[in-house]
């Protein structure tokens, strides 16, 4: 019966001491907010103040209504405020990408810098399938690769980024002019984390299409994995990104595979928390270190919508 704008107008009058004044106040005509509260009053069955008195007198009942005005009011402020105060956010933050550690940490402080106050939750887990957890409410935002249909979650780009053949320079492959084919991989030891293999690209996209099953041996390290690979213990593949430095000092090479596979890099939020202040800072920049800071990505500066998923 009692909105928030009555209690608000009851504040001015008492604070301006005229209707005329408080029309002023809260921007509105003088005979508006007379027929607020008559009407009011009407609905109460009660006087709220003393017509044409100077400064305006209230009743007992305008008066213990005023009170109200003056516990509630105060209370709806800080509760706004509290909902739009990044200050008070934690971002409960998990990622699929296991190199993704590598550039996150370093894009972590530079939004830190930006928000201090905002708390980042950090889990990672070789073993760890977070996208349902996302879906649950018990984490903010997921780093992932992989897209569900249907999961009302929300896909924003961070960059694009190809997978590449790492091997041995003295392995017999890096040699090869040509791209590689699935058959070259028949008889090797493909070095993969220890995730479900369909969650591979270089499964789901080049082997499995071709009938291709190689030798496939679990490593949980990104830079163990590099060093087996140096030593000539396997092959893997992975984001050329991630390699770059230690093509660079010699250590191992990297190749096309087939025709090139480019995966995307998402954060998966709930549908409908895109909007939030906070998120979208947060995305933004993790998304602007990524493009400034690393080599063999494609960068995604001015997404676009479609459907739930931007892209």
């Amino acid at each position: 019966m009692i909105e928030i704008k009555h209690l608000r107008t009851l504040q001015a009058l008492k604070n301006s001491g005229s209707l005329s004044a408080a029309a002023i106040q809260l921007h509105q005509t003088q005979s508006a907010v007379s027929h607020q509260c008559n009407e009011l009053e009407k609905k109460l069955g009660f006087k709220l103040f003393i017509r044409k008195s100077h400064p305006i007198k209230f009743t007992i009942q305008g008066k213990i209504l005023l009170q109200l005005s003056e516990e509630i009011l105060p209370k709806i402020q800080k509760a706004i405020h509290k909902c739009t105060d990044s200050h008070h956010m934690i971002i409960r933050l998990a990622i699929e990408c296991h190199s993704c550690i590598q550039w996150l940490t370093p894009a972590l402080k530079v939004f830190q810098n930006t928000w201090p106050k905002v708390e980042i939750d950090f889990y990672s887990d070789m073993t760890f399938t977070p996208q349902p957890f996302l879906q649950q409410g018990k984490l903010d935002i997921v780093l992932t690769s992989e897209v569900f249909p249907r999961s009302n979650l929300f896909y924003a780009p961070i960059f694009d980024f190809e997978v590449r053949l790492i091997l041995s320079p003295n392995h017999p492959l890096a040699s090869k002019k040509n791209n590689i084919l699935p058959e070259d991989l028949a008889s090797e030891i493909l070095m993969i984390y220890p995730v479900e293999r369909h969650r591979l690209d270089i499964w789901k996209y080049f082997l499995q299409p071709a009938g291709i099953i190689p030798i496939f041996k679990n490593v949980n390290n990104t830079l163990l994995l590099i060093q087996m690979v140096s030593a000539q213990m396997g092959i893997a593949a992975l984001p050329h990104w991630v390699v770059e430095n230690f093509e660079h000092q010699g250590l191992i090479v990297t190749k096309k595979i087939g025709n090139g596979i480019w995966g995307r890099l998402y954060a998966a939020i709930r549908n409908g928390e895109q909007k939030e202040l906070v998120i979208q800072n947060f995305i933004n920049s993790i998304r602007l270190h990524a493009i400034t800071n690393l080599k063999f990505i494609r960068g995604i500066l001015q997404p676009r919508f479609h459907k739930n998923i931007l892209i």
